[in-house]
């Protein structure tokens, strides 16, 4: 039902915009800029409605002001960090769900990249937006939590049916399966995936979303079978 577009900018972040045709509501997931979401929106006649923000950073968050002020849109994002994202007129706990026209999605608390983190998991359409916990083979850098945290939100994200689409915020996806293969340099399938990466790459294309089953079989984030074993990866991949 839903229509995703995918809004490069910056250097590698990636901004969803996001249309239910049935209501003719449309969200944008963490948009770092305005400029490029608005005329992306107007391109195809859509009307924002809503900005959801899975975090607080600036390249999550940075155009929300704008936005808002263009079009009188409602912006949903993680109570514990309503001090830091001053745009937000909803503020959510994992539990919680959110909708979009008749479209719902549930709330998860995944904090460590920062302590307030969330993501949206939409069970009808098979989607989750993860801002920076999860990415294509790896995980986001723990700015604000541990190592446990992480291992707790790998846990909660790998429950997601195998089909869940994941739509993660960044291109990170070379350089993460880059360390994957250090890590985990007899796994098949994560060599197979980042053949497959570099060809994508080359031509310029996108490497997410990415998908639940795609994670299990490859990411060493996901895969790591302790904290104690996530934590050392995460200090590897930091310094790789």
């Amino acid at each position: 039902m839903l229509e995703i577009i995918r809004i490069p900018v910056l250097s590698d972040n990636y901004i969803w915009l996001v249309h239910e045709p049935r209501s003719q509501e449309t969200m944008v997931v963490d948009p770092a800029v305005a400029e490029p979401v608005l005329a992306e929106a107007a391109k195809r006649g859509w009307t924002i409605t809503q900005i959801w923000n899975t975090h607080w950073h600036p390249d999550h968050t940075g155009g929300n002001a704008a936005i808002k002020e263009a079009t009188g849109c409602q912006i949903t994002g993680p109570e514990a960090e309503r001090e830091r994202i001053p745009t937000l007129d909803t503020l959510v706990n994992e539990g919680d769900t959110v909708k979009l026209g008749d479209v719902i999605a549930n709330v998860i608390d995944v904090p460590a990249h920062t302590a307030g983190h969330i993501a949206f998991h939409i069970p009808s359409e098979n989607v989750a937006f993860v801002g920076d916990t999860l990415f294509a083979m790896g995980c986001g850098r723990l700015f604000e939590g541990t190592a446990a945290q992480m291992y707790d939100n790998m846990r909660k994200l790998e429950a997601l049916p195998d089909s869940t689409k994941i739509y993660c915020a960044h291109e990170y996806t070379q350089s993460n399966g880059e360390y994957a293969l250090v890590a985990e340099p007899d796994n098949l399938a994560l060599q197979e995936r980042m053949a497959e990466v570099l060809v994508m790459r080359e031509r310029g294309e996108a490497t997410v979303p990415t998908t639940i089953r795609l994670e299990r079989a490859t990411n060493p984030f996901m895969r790591a079978d302790s904290v104690a074993s996530l934590a050392a990866r995460r200090l590897e991949k930091d310094n790789f």
